[in-house]
């Protein structure tokens, strides 16, 4: 009998509902957050929170408090939560400062949107532990910035961000992993250089190809549903993994394992070339007006 002198579902007896993560409880202006290399991090004031972790202004430890200037940002999330483990394990094995920088110069690229993991651990507060993440600092959204642009970018502006997201992409692939809940509001621009954009949040990352054998096609209740529901596909709905599935259609493209990212760099550039612009690094989000474009300037806002 139930707890209302009701029979239990057949289908629901027995059946444990999944554990729901818990947002972490907000933390003190200065508290000092000691990583696995025992090097300290404090904090700062809160600037954000996802569905299920809190962001904080961060800086390596010092006598000096964490001014609005700071660099780094702290994710902080229960240790039992799993969206910042499954987000740190991708981290760990790809986005390492000097990993990120070796492809960058072996690829001559200017820059590579992928965050940097710079240090992680366990933090015990009021008798619970928390998992927290150190990583750079980012501006505003692409979603944000679209929504206040009527909804358009410039042709030139769509194109080289495509080039970059490019980039970003060849490399996770090459790592072993796919992003999982690639959307606007995931593509951040530095908070320095309004000109560079990230892929954020990795914490739906899932590794499709580990040690160079691909994952086979399954359905997992588990990870039914898991992603954007705007974006989210009929296999992810079934709880496969996506790359199952995309392999089967690159294959018809005549790929042998992955895309070949330069073929599409090229699609792109000829596209820049036959509206009369070139690759300058440069993204030009104006607001629309009689259909021409008029240069904004990007201010600084932390998400």
């Amino acid at each position: 009998m139930g707890a209302g002198g009701k029979m239990p579902n057949k289908k629901t007896a027995g059946k444990r509902a999944p554990a729901k993560t818990k947002l972490a409880e907000m933390f003190g202006l200065g508290e000092v957050l000691a990583d696995t290399s025992r090097k300290e991090w404090k904090l700062g004031v809160p600037v954000g929170q996802g569905g299920f972790g809190r962001l904080y202004l961060a800086d390596v430890n010092s006598s000096k408090s964490v001014g609005s200037d700071a660099p780094y940002v702290a994710k902080v999330e229960p240790s039992q939560n799993g969206p910042l483990f499954t987000e740190l394990k991708f981290y760990m094995r790809a986005a390492k400062p000097d990993e990120i920088q070796k492809w960058t110069k072996s690829h001559k690229l200017k820059y590579l949107g992928v965050p940097r993991y710079w240090g992680s651990g366990l933090h015990e507060r009021n008798g619970k532990s928390y998992r927290f993440m150190i990583m750079d600092r980012f501006g505003r959204d692409l979603q944000k910035m679209f929504e206040e642009n009527a909804k358009q970018f410039s042709h030139k502006t769509v194109l080289q961000l495509g080039l970059r997201i490019l980039d970003i992409l060849e490399y996770v692939h090459e790592h072993e992993y796919v992003h999982g809940d690639i959307k606007a509001s995931n593509l951040l621009l530095s908070y320095k250089n309004p000109n560079q954009v990230y892929l954020v949040d990795y914490g739906l990352a899932y590794r499709y190809c580990p040690d160079g054998v691909h994952k086979v096609y399954k359905e997992d209740p588990k990870r039914c549903h898991d992603g954007t529901i705007e974006y989210t596909s009929i296999d992810a709905h079934k709880g496969v993994d996506e790359i199952a599935k995309y392999m089967e259609k690159v294959k018809v493209l005549s790929y042998e394992e992955k895309p070949v990212y330069q073929h599409f760099r090229e699609i792109l550039l000829q596209g820049l070339k036959a509206i009369g612009q070139k690759d300058d690094g440069v993204l030009d989000f104006g607001l629309a007006e009689n259909g021409d474009f008029q240069r904004k300037p990007v201010q600084k806002v932390l998400l």
